[in-house]
């Protein structure tokens, strides 16, 4: 290398060295350390600035709290709700012990720290940038602090100011003063905010009057007021409340507030039902219950939200048919109960919706014997048998998919079926013969004398023709809830829950050609200050054909002109010369009772619910617990109470008060009103009282016959076969079937029919 080539290889390594003494100086230790420092003064100046701007404000979270208002349609007051529900107590009325379930189970810390949680501000200001959601770690301060100066807003701001806000509450006011405030501002469900509300509204009794596992339950509630509302929780809201009751208690043996001897005896103590707020008695109190879960559900809203108040609420209840609604129910069932003197009356729970098929209103609603006595809407319950008011979907089924009989023969109202009490289904994988009322044989009827007479026999057979799985799918698209319900043929006997608002939504899906209706509540819901809410169309899609919708229609005429309901609607003052549709029901063991009808222009269901008054112990020597569904049989002073009873009755006055104009059936259908029933050869013996039908408490286990009984089928027509057609069975025929004119034997009584029994003397 040459002496030029030595002297830039210096000059290279010199600027190299100058380049990386460069870098050094500038990263050395101490810069970044001041650097830190300068970050950290910065910080620390903005937020000693911050502090000095952010002043502790008036409380103003409870005086914004605005009352909701509930309107009928014609805009007449309904409710005025959602004044606060909330009594301020002193911390001195709540029991000590009971003031520290809250701080063991929201801040232990609570009496020795500063009021704030600087790692959980943190991390829920990280949160909140980064959209990972709501803050954890909050102290009682804190939270305090959100509740009365603040709101539930998740900001950055807002954070900041909780913080600021917090660090000076804690320096003016005692920790008393703050727990007081925090467990009087809380929200604690059940539209109850503050301890003293909280307490009236779970166990009945004062704040005082608390013990140690209550305010547990209390002080858990907290953390999500709705999930874990014992009364509605799920199953596994139930389990994380008791989990963190138990979380609650443990924190007070660890801060030496409660002896682990004491501890270990202490059991979970469920809260009460909910009562409703004054000035809901009645059926107000139902009404508004469903609307406000109509909007919550529709805007996504909790409890709290909504009860901050400035909702006006408008629904479609028709003020004075929901008088004659609630007239009818007294005038024709609870006049007629003696609940003094026959404690079984008790035990009747009655529940009717009416519908506009037209625009899926709910024109009246039902709920029961109000709030105060009882808080569960017999009106959207749906733990009850809708039992034959089930028939019109199977045959709706079969209509619609064109389905045919074992014998391939298409169904329609003319098709014929065997009769017979406890004859086995044919083509199913599944064993199923139920039997009919009174266990009695009708022989080859056709479909429409089966649905007026409500024959079990003859649609247990339908369903498996149609398929099963096909049933419930056109039960679903009507209307109802299938989930997850097997498709067997115990089915088609109605064994599965539904309410009368789910039953009046599928019947006026039939009245409304088979386009989807579903009853709708609320007519227009506004918060103050903000727009009207979206609410989901009532009228849907086609979900049936209008001929199949149409035919069953005209089928139902049947059952009021010559069926189960003949006696109740079709002789009813008023309604002798109106269109009338419907299906009477009975369900296993008398447990329930409807009747579901309709006319051009307004679809109702009621249905009648046995449910246990008080716990005692039935005639079987079993315990019955209060609440548990009991059999209705000898309320009213009678026998079995039938779908054509109490509940066709009901329907009957209320449907001759208020349904205005009727008008007439739109039917695209050659079937005419109906098809024809036959003409008896032989009169019925007077001594033969019609008796209702009723799904069989037991499922044959005999298998299913090798051929399916002969049938004939003919093509839906106004005129009737002739007698001379049918065949008959070993049992003698029943009066609306087409009896062999060599059969003189005497007419049975009606097995399957809803009519009331003789033996009920207050049946109409």
């Amino acid at each position: 290398m040459g002496r030029a080539d030595a002297r830039r290889a210096q000059r290279r390594g010199s600027r190299r060295a100058v380049k990386s003494g460069g870098i050094r100086r500038l990263f050395t230790w101490r810069k970044l350390l001041g650097a830190a420092l300068g970050v950290c003064l910065l910080g620390m100046g903005a937020f000693a600035v911050l502090y000095m701007v952010v002043q502790v404000p008036e409380g103003n979270a409870q005086a914004k709290l605005q009352a909701n208002v509930y309107k009928y349609s014609d805009g007449t007051l309904l409710a005025r709700t959602g004044q606060v529900n909330r009594e301020i107590v002193s911390l001195a009325e709540v029991p000590k012990d009971v003031q520290r379930t809250f701080v063991a189970a929201e801040n232990k810390s609570f009496y020795d720290d500063h009021g704030v949680d600087f790692k959980g501000t943190a991390r829920g200001l990280v949160n909140t940038v980064s959209g990972k959601g709501k803050q954890g770690g909050s102290t009682i301060t804190q939270q305090y602090v959100k509740n009365y100066y603040l709101d539930a807003d998740q900001t950055v701001t807002r954070k900041l100011k909780e913080l600021v806000i917090s660090l000076k509450v804690d320096q003016k006011r005692s920790k008393s003063e703050i727990l007081a405030g925090y467990i009087n501002t809380s929200y604690y469900g059940r539209g109850a905010y503050g301890i003293q509300a909280a307490a009236q509204a779970y166990y009945g009794k004062d704040a005082k009057q608390l013990n140690v596992e209550e305010g547990a339950y209390l002080a858990a509630l907290l953390q999500a007021p709705s999930q874990y509302d014992w009364a509605v929780a799920s199953d596994n809201g139930k389990a994380l409340v008791k989990e963190r009751w138990n979380y609650v208690l443990d924190n007070m043996v660890d801060q030496h507030w409660l002896d682990a001897g004491e501890r270990q005896g202490m059991k979970f103590k469920i809260p009460q039902t909910p009562k409703p707020a004054e000035g809901l008695s009645g059926q107000k109190g139902y009404i508004v219950a469903a609307a406000r879960a109509a909007v919550q559900k529709q805007e996504n809203i909790t409890d709290a939200q909504f009860d901050a108040g400035g909702w006006t609420i408008t629904v479609n209840i028709d003020r004075k048919k929901q008088q004659e609604l609630e007239k009818s129910v007294k005038a024709k069932l609870t006049d007629k109960l003696d609940t003094k003197g026959r404690k079984l009356d008790q035990d009747v729970q009655a529940g009717a919706v009416s519908v506009d098929p037209k625009t899926g209103g709910v024109l009246a609603m039902y709920g029961g014997r109000g709030l105060t006595q009882h808080y569960i809407s017999n009106a959207t319950r749906r733990d009850y048998q809708p039992a034959s008011t089930f028939k019109p979907v199977i045959l709706a089924a079969a209509l619609d998919q064109e389905s045919q009989t074992q014998d391939d023969q298409q169904i329609t109202a003319d098709t014929r079926y065997d009769g017979t009490s406890k004859r086995p289904v044919v083509g199913s994988d599944r064993a199923f013969a139920p039997e009919n009322e009174d266990d009695q044989d009708y022989g080859q009827v056709t479909v429409q004398t089966a649905m007026n007479k409500s024959i079990n026999s003859v649609f247990a057979q339908m369903g498996v023709d149609v398929g099963m799985d096909r049933v419930l799918q056109t039960a679903g698209k009507l209307g109802m809830d299938v989930k997850g319900l097997a498709a067997v043929p115990a089915q088609t006997l109605g064994s599965m829950g539904a309410s009368p608002m789910e039953m009046a939504g599928v019947y006026a899906t039939l009245d409304n050609h088979g386009k989807k209706v579903t009853p709708q509540i609320v007519k227009s819901a506004q918060k103050q200050g903000e727009s009207p809410i979206e609410l989901p169309d009532a009228i849907g899609d086609q979900v049936i054909k209008r001929q199949a919708a149409d035919s069953v229609t005209s089928v139902l005429t049947g059952v009021v002109d010559d069926g189960t309901a003949h006696d109740a609607v079709r002789n009813a003052e008023g309604l002798s010369d109106q269109q009338i549709a419907g299906k009477t029901g009975t369900s296993d063991d008398n447990k329930s009772a409807w009747f579901t009808g309709f006319t051009p222009r307004m679809v109702t269901s009621v249905g009648l619910f046995g449910e246990a008054a008080y716990a005692r112990t039935g005639d079987d020597g079993k315990k019955i617990g209060k609440g548990a569904q009991v059999p209705l049989k000898g309320a009213g002073g009678g026998g079995r109470v039938n779908g054509g009873g109490f509940p066709a009755d009901i329907w009957a006055s209320f449907t001759a008060q208020a349904m205005g104009d009727p008008g007439e059936f739109d039917l695209d259908t050659d079937m005419g009103a109906a098809v024809t029933p036959p003409s008896p050869s032989i009169t019925p013996s007077t001594s033969a009282s019609p008796s209702d039908e009723a799904t069989p408490s037991h499922t044959a286990s005999s298998p299913p016959a090798s051929s399916h009984p002969p049938k004939e089928s003919t093509s839906p027509s106004s005129t009737p076969p002739s007698p001379s057609d049918d065949p008959t069975s070993d049992p003698p025929p029943d009066p609306s079937t087409d009896p062999d004119p060599s059969d003189s034997a005497e007419v049975p009584v009606d097995p399957g029919g809803d009519q009331p029994n003789s033996d009920n003397s207050l049946t109409q």
